[in-house]
């Protein structure tokens, strides 16, 4: 009788072929457990300095004191201004910046393995063009920070809606993944010329800094308890599903009749895809600004860690992206007086590391 394979590890599909046994599996199942376990003691030790760090100098004894005050629920008056700093200020922006960092790593990875195209980045199809066009219109027309990350989000996500309308209609109902990433082009520059025509129009005394700062990304503003609870209830609400349906991604990479043939529905899962994604990238932009390359580098870090298959690939592109994202605001608030754009260094740092795992990967490619 031919063996039943579980449908949460498709991957035993072809590994049979080259004669992959049980207990490579095992072994491999382990070394994905050390290495997210790794990430998450990292993600932890992260967490730790980035309490201590910045223009407001906390020592690692006075920030034990106050967790150990936290505990207990004994105050110390000499630690009140830190403890001021720690509980309002860097909590707050820590937590949103793990957020971040997991939900565009996390939107990364789904599409990558939905296009089955590593090149691939969570802004494939015009979310963060549209989102920056929203915010342009509520910063020239001198709206709320709130309209403005509401602004951003709508506009992202109307600018996918307009992708996937636009490929749909090129196709007559059945758009490819190809005319996807084409209309995604088109829609994404179009938006792009919008945002420069407002950065044009703007006022370079009052607004054109401001909308600048917005468009190259920042945790200053953004760090609060408020947008911490409204990014976790939308990564609940979308990243569970991705979570949920990653051994589906996996079989994705068969193709889409193979796919099919094994039950699954590639249709309804690439709208699933790509809704979750958009809306993780969306919601990450509209309060944060344009952060860039992260969601294209840690899904390839991830690669590299645990292999291709995303019972491990999702949640190490997660934990890795949360903890790149974490070191790079640490960066980005103490390096100098000032606070450096997070896009900025993202894209400093991200560009080398990409070249560098394309030249590690170079045997794949050719």
């Amino acid at each position: 009788m031919q063996q039943e394979i579980k449908p949460e590890d498709p991957l035993k599909l072809t590994s049979n072929k080259y004669g992959v046994t049980d207990n490579t599996v095992n072994k491999s199942e382990s070394r994905d457990r050390y290495i997210l376990l790794s990430l998450g003691i990292l993600l932890i030790v992260t967490v730790l300095i980035s309490l201590v760090i910045g223009r407001y100098g906390i020592s690692l004894h006075q920030m034990l004191d106050i967790i150990q005050s936290w505990i207990t629920g004994k105050e110390n008056p000499n630690n009140h201004e830190a403890e001021v700093v720690i509980s309002i200020i860097r909590v707050p922006r820590i937590l949103l910046a793990i957020l971040v960092g997991a939900a565009l790593s996390a939107s990364g990875a789904a599409y990558q393995g939905l296009f089955k195209n590593p090149m691939v980045s969570p802004d494939l199809l015009g979310v963060s063009a549209g989102a920056g066009v929203g915010a342009s219109i509520a910063l020239l027309l001198s709206f709320s920070y709130l309209g403005v990350q509401l602004m951003a989000f709508v506009f992202g996500l109307g600018a996918v809606f307009l992708v996937l309308g636009l490929s749909s209609a090129i196709g007559r109902g059945n758009g490819s993944l190809l005319i996807m990433v084409l209309a995604g082009t088109v829609i994404s520059a179009l938006f792009a010329s919008f945002t420069s025509l407002a950065k044009y129009l703007a006022d370079a005394d009052a607004k054109l800094p401001e909308l600048t700062f917005w468009l190259m990304g920042s945790f200053a503003k953004s760090g609060s308890y408020k947008n911490v609870l409204v990014l976790l209830i939308i990564m609940l609400i979308t990243g569970l599903p991705l979570f949920l349906l990653r051994w589906k991604i996996n079989v994705l990479s068969f193709g889409e009749e193979e796919a099919q043939a094994m039950g699954v529905n590639t249709k309804r899962l690439t709208i699933i895809i790509i809704l979750c994604s958009t809306m993780l990238t969306a919601s990450s932009v509209a309060l944060c600004g344009m952060i860039s390359w992260v969601g294209l580098i840690m899904p390839h870090i991830a690669r590299l860690l645990v292999g291709p298959n995303y019972k491990s690939l999702l949640p190490t592109a997660m934990l890795g992206g949360s903890v790149f994202m974490l070191a790079v605001d640490n960066i980005a608030r103490s390096l100098i007086a000032g606070e450096i754009p997070i896009g900025v260094l993202t894209s400093m740092i991200g560009a080398p590391i990409f070249i560098y795992l394309l030249f590690k990967g170079r045997r794949s490619w050719v």
